[in-house]
């Protein structure tokens, strides 16, 4: 297959999962009417972004793999012959849960999932009180339309990240996202936010020589009361070079449409081998959290 086309869903999204889903499903058939063969949809889509307090309520919300966002999914990616990126607040059991990025192939089959490995603890971003860590490492789902490299928001400003999935084999690497904006922040502060998402995307896919599929949220969302998050959108697709290939706004309900030349990356990294020149036996630095000795790092005591 040469190549490949991929759809990625820009929404907001409500408080109820069977709401979230019916319009995941509506926009689904668009996008395979438009040729798309694999979808991806934001972080969280069958909620509200909850995670804006610590409030043990909304554990009530995380559901098991399978389960009805699983089985809704599949359901529609084998109705439609389409591969499927979708995210599950996941409920292993009681009092463990997971961010989940679960993966549905042509056929229906739950092809794989992947866990949130990086979780923040942020303002308005209380992951951590939620969920746990991941332990499936960083490995490709294998699809029909091949090795998909799926990590999960937070995930996206850790370059070790994408690396360990390109070494692994992923043809592309895809970015379920729930990010936005503080409404009371000032405007150039939401630039330089914006503006850091966007190039630390772009800097993956230049490093790995892959496309970057990253799919957001829009929309006021506050669950918690005021001032609640203002999701940026901005979905985007990035071609192995860094190039933006398709870019959403801010604002609007958007289905982005892009094909892919598979053969891009192949050609990419045989002008830029960046694999070829990695010095792997210099690297044992990358082990530790930070330098024990600052003068080891080449920093000066003075």
């Amino acid at each position: 297959m040469s190549n490949l086309t991929a759809a990625l869903i820009q929404q907001t999204y409500g408080p109820r999962r069977e709401d979230n889903l019916e319009k995941v499903a509506c926009a689904l058939r668009e996008a395979r009417r438009a040729g798309a063969q694999l979808v991806a949809l934001s972080e969280l889509h069958g909620s509200l972004y909850f995670c804006q307090q610590e409030d043990p309520t909304w554990f009530d919300l995380a559901e098991p793999i399978p389960g009805p966002t699983t089985d809704f999914l599949s359901r529609q990616a084998k109705e439609l012959g389409l591969v499927v990126v979708g995210s599950v607040f996941e409920r292993r059991a009681a009092g463990l849960y997971h961010n989940t990025a679960v993966v549905l192939d042509t056929d229906g089959r739950l092809a794989g999932r992947y866990r949130k490995m990086h979780i923040p603890d942020d303002p308005g971003y209380y992951e951590k009180y939620y969920f746990t860590p991941g332990d499936l490492g960083f490995r490709p789902i294998e699809t029909s339309l091949g090795f998909l490299g799926v990590l999960v928001c937070w995930d996206q400003w850790y370059p070790e990240a994408a690396r360990l999935m390109a070494l692994e084999g992923a043809d592309v690497l895809i970015y379920p996202t729930a990010i936005g904006w503080d409404p009371r922040d000032e405007a150039a502060e939401k630039q330089r936010q914006l503006d850091a998402w966007i190039a630390i995307q772009r800097a993956h896919a230049i490093a790995n020589g892959l496309p970057v599929l990253s799919v957001n949220r829009i929309g006021l969302e506050t669950p918690a009361g005021p001032p609640g998050i203002q999701f940026w959108g901005h979905s985007m697709v990035v071609g192995c070079q860094g190039e933006l290939l398709a870019q959403a706004g801010a604002d609007n309900e958007e289905t982005l449409i892009v094909t892919l030349n598979r053969a891009r990356s192949e050609s990419v990294r045989r002008a830029w081998p960046f694999l070829r020149d990695r010095r792997i036996d210099a690297y044992q630095g990358l082990l530790k959290r930070f330098a024990d000795d600052p003068s080891v790092a080449g920093h000066s005591s003075a």
